[in-house]
């Protein structure tokens, strides 16, 4: 789980590599190259290995995990990616499991303490302190801050959605579906931008990356969640989560791509405080 935390957590300054001006690619066409071909090395591991078949009944629920998991959580992700930083986008990120404590508390009725709500209460300050405050407040950072959080709550959503195909399916079966629809949902909105990107004048550092986000940081990234999924209570998948920024941060100060301030540090601290008051188990739990 730490190769994850790592291949992702080197996304967020790689990705943008590809989106920042001069711009290669727009977001969306980017996410349709990133689905595409992480998609097809899905489907080969899952037909040469896995060979399972799904139920029909159980397709609109993967529609729904495409559309949630996949198709809104890229599109958000990556626009949100261009109008900020990666230091931003990850701490952003962190939100997700509190994010999945509010969902589940609607849709399945877990319990909410008083601990995890002042779990909530740090992490929803803490959001608020890096879309509000920096060195210079910037209306097209705030809003890709924004998509990023709106991202984050789309991925919770699909993993409370997603937790009853995992203990039917293969988690290879499930994600190879996932992206599959989430490429149809996203195809309206990224087949432009995809078709219009003069690819023979992408420099070296460009493919590079793109091949690392196709790779790296979706093919063996869901690959590797996966099979530690099979292996590991996903609590233990999640604190790897916690990683990303500090890899994100610890690469964007290397490249000299952004700096640390004051209030960046202070919201990331109130982020991580939250996610653990969050995920710490209660006494009789332990």
């Amino acid at each position: 789980m730490f190769t994850v935390a790592l291949l992702y957590g080197a996304n967020y300054s790689v990705a943008k590599v590809v989106l920042d001006e001069p711009s290669y690619i727009e977001p969306f066409g980017f996410i349709l190259i990133r689905m595409l071909f992480a998609g097809l090395l899905l489907f080969i591991l899952q037909r040469v290995f896995i060979k399972e078949r799904v139920v029909k009944g159980d397709f609109p629920r993967l529609i729904l995990c495409g559309l949630f998991g996949s198709s809104i959580n890229m599109m958000f992700f990556f626009a949100g990616l261009k109008a900020t930083t990666p230091i931003n986008a990850s701490l952003m990120m962190t939100m997700t499991p509190i994010l999945v404590l509010i969902i589940s508390a609607f849709l399945i009725k877990e319990r909410v303490t008083g601990q995890k709500l002042l779990g909530i209460l740090f992490g929803g300050v803490g959001a608020v302190i890096l879309i509000i405050y920096g060195k210079k407040f910037a209306y097209t950072t705030a809003i890709g801050d924004l998509y990023v959080l709106i991202n984050a709550l789309s991925y919770g959503v699909y993993i409370v959605l997603v937790k009853k195909l995992m203990q039917k399916y293969h988690p290879i079966t499930v994600i190879m579906w996932v992206l599959c629809f989430g490429f149809v949902l996203t195809l309206p909105f990224g087949a432009q931008d995809m078709l219009a990107a003069d690819y023979a004048n992408f420099p070296p550092v460009v493919w590079a990356a793109v091949v690392y986000v196709v790779i790296g940081a979706t093919f063996l990234t869901y690959t590797l969640n996966a099979t530690a999924l099979r292996t590991v209570n996903p609590s233990v998948v999640s604190i790897y989560i916690y990683l990303q920024p500090l890899i994100a941060a610890f690469i964007s100060l290397i490249l000299g791509a952004e700096s640390l301030s004051p209030q960046k540090i202070l919201a990331g601290v109130l982020i991580f405080v939250g996610v653990y008051l969050v995920s710490k188990p209660g006494k009789s739990r332990r």
